[in-house]
């Protein structure tokens, strides 16, 4: 007797069952190539940097807009005695103007100014020095607790006036010896693409709501030494607007700290008409979110300050950004390098 025929082999003989195993093979050979792609460029020596360029766009920055309604933003209550953080002065109400919004920086009446006074303590003596501010922290309490615990106390480190309690991280950042700046909402080219919110500082608005926008992020925390730009990339570069808010900022006796994200900034030469104290950093040392590229522009840093005495660098939060600065900073000194605060080397104009 003949043997029952297997049912699948007779379907495989037949046209679709011949068609259905052609396919089945050609899938399985590109699967095949695909896995020896993957191990190829995986290897050592591989395209390394555009996979860690695109892991990166997955961790875009953090919301820098307001969580809250800014009528539900805390006000800080009028400074009438010393406040501390630690050994580090928080609030001198020789140095506040309490106003409604909150209290305001200004020249005590014995001259003092609230960058000498907030400024970090001095840095060891070294031919070479860098300052160094991370920029966006409050918003998020996560990476700012990380960026806290990780960074050493010489670099500098930029508040946004929406963060929620941000003034109770202003004074971990001051308890552990770091300097800190304000970062202000100004207007940026893609506007209203990225829109800070109502108290962005706007090119072609009128001087006096600037000043009360300003003034209103001024009043949010206390113990900075200096002012920074939000964005801003169409803001620093009007003159007509940026000029008065430079003015003010003299006078309330603050530096400004131009973070380089506006290459055709005007604000170093605004700063020197109206005689405010400024510098101005180079490009962000983590524009391209990778390990390896932070640590060649730090290194260019380094570079920079041979060759000038002096350099400044400027980079977010972000989790990889504050790994390498931390790491690099370890063996600063050995290297002839001391990290400073921005106010130990802003330019005070002839």
């Amino acid at each position: 007797m003949a043997a029952a025929a297997d049912p699948a082999e007779g379907f495989l003989a037949s046209r679709p069952g011949r068609a259905l195993a052609f396919g089945v093979s050609f899938t399985a050979c590109l699967l095949a190539a695909g896995v020896m792609t993957i191990t190829l460029l995986g290897r050592p020596g591989g395209s390394s940097a555009i996979r860690l360029e695109l892991s990166q766009e997955a961790s875009p920055k953090p919301a820098l807009r307001p969580a809250l309604p800014l009528d539900e933003a805390a006000v800080i209550a009028p400074v009438t005695k010393p406040i501390y953080a630690g050994k580090a002065l928080l609030a001198d109400p020789d140095l506040i103007e309490n106003s409604a919004k909150g209290p305001l920086p200004r020249i005590a009446d014995d001259g003092r100014k609230p960058m000498t006074v907030y400024a970090a303590p001095p840095a060891p003596q070294a031919k070479f020095k860098i300052a160094i501010v991370i920029n966006g922290l409050g918003q998020s309490p996560a990476a700012t607790k990380t960026a806290l615990d990780s960074l050493p106390a010489g670099v500098t480190l930029g508040f946004l006036p929406y963060a929620s309690g941000a003034q109770d991280w202003v004074a971990k950042a001051r308890e552990r010896g770091h300097e800190v700046v304000l970062q202000i909402p100004m207007e940026s080219l893609d506007f209203p693409e990225s829109d800070l919110g109502p108290q962005t500082l706007r090119s072609g608005q009128d001087e006096e709501t600037n000043i009360q926008r300003l003034s209103w992020a001024m009043s949010r925390i206390t113990g900075y030494a200096g002012v920074s730009n939000l964005l801003g990339q169409r803001f620093l570069t009007d003159s007509a607007a940026l000029s008065p808010v430079l003015s003010y900022l003299n006078r309330r006796g603050l530096y400004f700290f131009d973070n380089g994200t506006t290459s055709q900034s005007v604000a170093p030469m605004m700063a020197a008409q109206v005689g405010l104290p400024a510098v101005q950093s180079g490009p962000a040392l983590d524009s391209v979110q990778n390990p390896s590229e932070i640590d060649r522009r730090l290194s260019e840093l380094e570079t920079q300050a041979r060759a000038n005495g002096t350099a400044v660098g400027s980079a977010f939060l972000y989790p990889v950004t504050v790994a390498r600065v931390a790491a690099w900073a370890k063996g600063l000194q050995s290297r002839g390098f001391v990290l400073v605060p921005v106010s130990a080397i802003v330019s005070s104009p002839k």
